[in-house]
């Protein structure tokens, strides 16, 4: 029994999907004729209450799409230290919209209305870039899967009104947020200009995200994802198990958190655990004592079957999902509980 415990992305398609998947309708999506497609995207744009959706087959070449449309060249957004766009998206923020990030140190990788005002260049300083875009990340990938508070979201949506600025989310772990606080996709549809959701993370796809947004904005998507390679032909087959996956697996989320929650206040007991984040969704990130060290156990936990992620500065981090079943649960709280 391997316990794969680094990303929610390793997730296999259950056999309700793999029904969905074989059974699809399919057509050629660059010419917009595959029905599964346009359902998919009409199903995600009116579930947050958005003018326009399109299917992508990455969460990075989504956030991608969506900072070409909202920038050009030579300016800047503001996003946090540990965003995605700007840790793990192989530098494409300058490498495709030839933009520069402004970086603020948050609070687990969310960040206040206050810091983002404060972080606009002065329009009429044509010194420094022209800051153009925020992005927000939520649930935040190195903040542990921590859930922005809606009201403050809707605090950095009036900065970025009364700045011109366009306000954008990475939402690869938005579901997980909206479960975890009993939100309404809606309430995320009304502050945001655009959003991205991706599927083949808890959610359980094997691939594709969305990107909503509004008419004007949306309007150069198809053009910008053809100009990344994103254009796909009978890409139903995906679409159907991203369908399958909203309509069955978004109530179970608070499984994935429930665990991760106990193996939180687990790892928090043991002598060899420095400090644990506060774990709010699907997402452990831990510290080991300085007398432990990471290379050691990470081989230790793989000797016993558990594969678990470095992030670099000492923290390691772990992510329930789908496939992470109640027997290796059990299992790997032993493991947890009687490591020396």
């Amino acid at each position: 029994m391997i316990i794969d415990l680094r990303s929610d992305t390793v997730t296999q398609p259950t056999p309700g999907m793999l029904e969905a998947i074989a059974n699809a309708v399919t057509g050629d999506d660059v010419y917009k004729e595959d029905p599964t497609v346009n359902q998919l995207e009409k199903y995600v744009a009116d579930l947050f209450g958005m003018d326009q959706a399109l299917y992508f087959p990455t969460g990075t070449m989504a956030n991608q799409a969506a900072i070409k449309l909202h920038t050009q060249p030579g300016e800047q957004l503001i996003c946090d230290r540990w965003a995605h766009v700007y840790n793990y998206e192989g530098g494409g923020v300058s490498f495709n919209s030839g933009v520069s990030c402004k970086l603020l140190q948050g609070d687990r990788g969310m960040v206040t209305a206050k810091q983002v005002e404060s972080a606009i260049n002065p329009p009429d300083f044509y010194h420094s870039p022209q800051t153009s875009l925020v992005t927000l990340e939520n649930t935040t990938n190195k903040g542990g899967g921590a859930c922005y508070d809606l009201k403050e979201i809707e605090k950095i949506r009036t900065v970025c009104d009364k700045n011109g600025l366009g306000l954008h989310l990475d939402g690869a772990r938005l579901m997980n947020a909206l479960v975890a606080r009993n939100e309404d996709p809606g309430d995320y549809g009304l502050v945001f200009d655009t959003i991205t959701l991706c599927l083949s993370k808890g959610l359980g796809a094997p691939m594709g995200t969305v990107l909503i947004g509004k008419n004007k904005l949306m309007e150069g998507a198809m053009r910008v994802r053809k100009v990344l390679g994103g254009g796909m032909r009978q890409i139903g087959y995906m679409a159907a198990a991203g369908i399958y996956a909203l309509d069955n697996h978004i109530e179970r989320l608070a499984e994935d958190h429930q665990r991760a929650l106990e193996i939180a206040l687990l790892l928090k007991s043991r002598p060899y655990v420095k400090k644990v984040e506060e774990t709010e969704t699907n997402i452990v990130i831990f510290y080991l004592e300085d007398s432990v060290k990471e290379e050691k156990f990470l081989s230790d936990m793989s000797e016993m079957e558990v594969k678990l992620s470095s992030m670099g500065e000492g923290k390691l981090r772990l992510v329930t999902h789908l496939d992470y079943s109640p027997e290796m649960h059990e299992k790997f709280l032993g493991i947890l509980d009687n490591y020396k």
